[in-house]
């Protein structure tokens, strides 16, 4: 996200320029911080580079980007909270929230979260301002996270299913290959005939390549 976003920032400030110019246009050196307030655990401080996402490694990529991210949840980077008190005073909110989530639904916690900071001076005078517009973002934000949490639950359990389902196939191919029948791999493995019987059909109209990969493409239809 980074990278697109400061590619933009570097065609709008050289928009009204010539790039054929035989001069070098001058750029600003970049700088790229990330303030992380997300409730996976990460260390006070790490850096990410955008070559750990290239496929093949390599010592010198001709592409880098580098980010320092800083976690700024509450109990975090002590010393720059101590030396910045909006960020501290942000990372108390967020935490009040995520509290409050834990006992009342999600619109409800935010708003108890942004009078108990008012009532106890933390971000107080925004919060008066913005009050409407921080409570839909607020809730907004963390619905987003709650979502993306449930996706990846169930991207991480379609992924077990997938794999037991392909163990399943191999293991079926290869009492076949045996010579069992359908009821004798049924019994074996602990498994209904009627499902056993369908990945024996498919795998013995593949023979003798059985590729277990579109096997199990062909009984999720």
């Amino acid at each position: 996200m980074l990278l697109f976003y400061i590619a933009a920032e570097y065609q709008r400030l050289v928009d009204k320029k010539s790039l054929y110019s035989s001069a070098l246009q001058k750029i600003p050196n970049p700088h790229f911080i990330v303030f992380y307030n997300g409730s996976m655990p990460i260390e006070d401080c790490c850096t990410r580079r955008l070559s750990d996402a290239f496929y093949h490694a390599t010592d010198n990529p001709s592409l880098e980007l580098v980010v320092t991210t800083f976690n700024v949840n509450v109990g975090h980077n002590t010393e720059l909270m101590s030396q910045c008190q909006i960020l501290r005073e942000y990372s108390i909110y967020v935490a009040k929230v995520r509290v409050f989530t834990e006992q009342m639904p999600v619109d409800a916690a935010v708003q108890k979260a942004v009078a108990e900071c008012i009532h106890e001076n933390i971000l107080a005078d925004f919060l008066r301002k913005n009050q409407a517009e921080v409570i839909a973002m607020s809730i907004f934000e963390y619905d987003k996270e709650e979502e993306e949490k449930k996706l990846r639950k169930a991207e991480f359990e379609a992924g077990v299913e997938h794999g037991i389902e392909q163990s399943l196939v191999s293991l079926v191919i290869k009492k076949m290959k045996k010579g069992k029948s359908v009821e004798e791999i049924a019994d074996m493995l602990e498994e209904t005939p009627e499902k056993i019987q369908n990945i024996y059909e498919l795998a013995r109209d593949m023979a003798p390549d059985y590729d277990v990969e579109k096997i199990c493409g062909q009984l999720t239809r």
